[in-house]
């Protein structure tokens, strides 16, 4: 497990790490590839109730794996993951499936599997997520501008929806999510890894 972790942590290759650990680089992706889905998230027992609210946003993790990947708007070959994390306690229940970076918020939130996990709860999102059962920012019609109650709420909203960014924050000091070099499954392994680990780190604030 600490190999794991500080392959995540870190990001360095197979053969730093067999270096590092006087192990040979054969053992090293073995353990890689068996024990790190053990990392992972576990899933939850039961869905959110309605009075739970959610925070859903999308990062973008480059990864070569081109199946999983696309050319995105960080101008590098991605996977789009959407992350889920508590309003109140900003601890992150689930990570979705990767998918192209290329995919917009809206469709990768279905697609990855995230609404569903949502369960009954109250999700927020921002405006990426238009046309799904999430609640976004109100949309300024072209030409007019919004009322004031409407711009109070966009205001509050965003404020609450800052903290998903603050999480993507802190989870991209792990340095796996900035160049994943894993593929497959992999890259949501890492992912989720990362997830847990943060889990860890503000349960112990």
């Amino acid at each position: 497990m600490l190999l794991v972790a500080v392959c995540c942590r870190t990001n360095l290759t197979i053969w730093q790490l067999a270096v590092l650990f006087g192990i040979s680089p054969a053992v090293v992706g073995w353990i890689v590839s068996r024990h790190g889905p053990l990392l992972t998230l576990a899933p939850a027992r039961r869905k959110p109730g309605r009075s739970q609210v959610l925070i859903v946003d999308g990062t973008l993790v480059p990864t070569p794996d081109r199946s999983l990947a696309a050319s995105s708007k960080n101008y590098r070959y991605s996977s789009n993951l959407q992350v889920l994390i508590k309003g109140e306690t900003r601890l992150v229940p689930a990570v979705g499936r990767p998918l192209p970076g290329s995919r917009n918020d809206c469709i990768a939130f279905t697609e990855s599997g995230i609404d569903d996990t949502c369960g009954a709860a109250t999700a927020l999102a921002d405006g990426g997520c238009q046309g799904t059962n999430t609640l976004i920012p109100h949309r300024r019609p072209a030409g007019e501008r919004l009322p004031g109650w409407k711009e109070a709420h966009n205001t509050a909203h965003r404020r609450v929806c800052a903290r998903v960014d603050r999480d993507f924050a802190r989870m991209k000091n792990w340095r796996i999510l900035r160049d994943c070099r894993l593929k497959g499954d992999s890259v949501f392994w890492a992912t989720s890894s990362v997830a847990h680990m943060h889990n860890l780190a503000l349960s112990q604030t």
